[in-house]
């Protein structure tokens, strides 16, 4: 019997046994499909994240950012929001002191560099290629998979995205919704270098943002209705090419006259919230917890603090005696502070930062006439008070 499963081996379940497996727990990943081995003369991946300097610093701690950060990422420096030319605020590393506000990482390499950083530790077994048929749950957890054999472990950990099978099987429900809109991610390949900055504009049809990539390369998410982003889907490259110029606002080409598309994918919105993060033997982290609306990136770097949160309990615990009656007192004890000081705070915490991120999208998104001033006066005060200006900033990459 293993200390802890880990149904998922992405981002964040591959991070949470890094820093499972350092405590010197003995634990099984389950990640039916590994992600393709990185080679640098491939183009690059559709889905990428913002990596906040508070994730870096964990993934750092976990081993895993020196195997990340020598396959490409890209730090930025400026971030610029605005609804119109007129009301904008800038905000830019060099105001907080920082060498960068954080960085643009593909997804697979960041799953890539946690596997890699796996790869020394003997008390950690990664199985792939098979799927989880069953759960079942008791006092410890059973999970079949479909070659036959059975894990059993002390603590099951559904790190399995958001339809979670971990999540369902321990009875956990869910509240929230699927937004009205959907984003279309775009990969372009554009005439000259990006620069390290990245922006997004607000519109009354949805947030229009720029992501600056590695070498030429810069993604775009185009916030709209699911009909306008389904025709647009359907464009020729040269049509989507015009659609865009018309669409997002001229920061897009300046200083890059052209641009190619490389790839596109519409993504459906979702919030969710498991009413629960830990329930029996079970415990859940990031999307199987809580996904949240991707305005401002927060997603994953929120998966990186629920790890943070867990490993903090699990700290307490990795020398403790656990043999004979013991056992039980500790694993109650455990579940216990699980309940305190893990479930607790990163509830409230993210629950907060869901309903931040929606206030935020009402806001900015709406063209009534008295909320559009109050937007307004937000941005043109922020742009002139550097001090709350700096706060806000600091808040944003993790570092309040």
């Amino acid at each position: 019997m293993v200390d802890f499963c880990i149904n998922g081996g992405g981002m964040v379940g591959a991070a949470l046994a890094l820093g499972l497996a350092q405590q010197q727990f003995k634990v099984v990943v389950i990640e039916p499909y590994l992600p393709a081995p990185f080679n640098a003369d491939d183009g690059p991946d559709l889905r990428v994240s913002a990596i906040s300097e508070a994730s870096v610093t964990l993934l750092k701690a976990l081993g895993a950012w020196e195997h990340i950060a020598a396959m490409r990422v890209k730090p930025y420096k400026g971030l610029s929001v605005w609804d119109d030319p007129a009301h904008r605020t800038d905000f830019t590393a060099q105001s907080i002191d920082m060498p960068q506000l954080g960085f643009f990482v593909e997804n697979r390499l960041l799953q890539l560099g946690c596997h890699e950083a796996l790869k020394q530790f003997d008390n950690v077994e990664l199985i792939s290629g098979q799927r989880v048929t069953d759960i079942q749950l008791a006092d410890t957890a059973t999970v079949k998979l479909s070659n036959g054999r059975a894990v059993q472990a002390k603590w099951l950990i559904g790190a399995d995205g958001a339809n979670s099978q971990v999540r369902k099987a321990a009875g956990i429900g869910t509240t929230g919704w699927q937004y009205a809109q959907q984003a279309m991610g775009i990969t372009i390949e554009m005439d000259k270098p990006v620069e390290p900055i990245t922006w997004q504009q607000f519109t009354s049809s949805g947030p229009k943002a720029f992501l600056p990539m590695f070498d030429n390369y810069a993604s775009l998410v185009w916030y709209d209705s699911p009909d306008e982003l389904h025709r647009i889907k359907s464009l020729k490259a040269n049509q989507l090419v015009n659609e865009i110029l018309n669409t997002f606002p001229e920061e897009l080409t300046q200083g890059n006259n052209s641009f190619s598309i490389i790839d596109k994918a519409v993504f459906p919105l979702t919030r969710s919230h498991a009413n629960h993060y830990v329930k029996g033997c079970c415990a859940l982290i990031g999307d199987a917890a809580h996904t949240i609306n991707p305005l401002a990136g927060q997603g994953v770097n929120l998966g990186f603090k629920d790890i943070e949160a867990f490993l903090s309990v699990t700290a307490n615990f990795s020398n403790a005696n656990t043999n004979g009656k013991q056992l039980a007192l500790i694993e109650k004890a455990f579940s216990q502070k699980l309940i305190a000081d893990y479930e607790k705070p990163r509830k409230r915490d993210n629950l907060v930062m869901m309903t931040a991120m929606d206030g935020f999208y009402t806001l900015f998104s709406n063209e009534v006439g008295p909320i559009k001033w109050i937007r307004n006066q937000l941005l043109s005060v922020a742009q002139r008070i550097e001090p709350a200006k700096q706060e806000v900033l600091k808040y944003a990459i993790g570092l309040r």
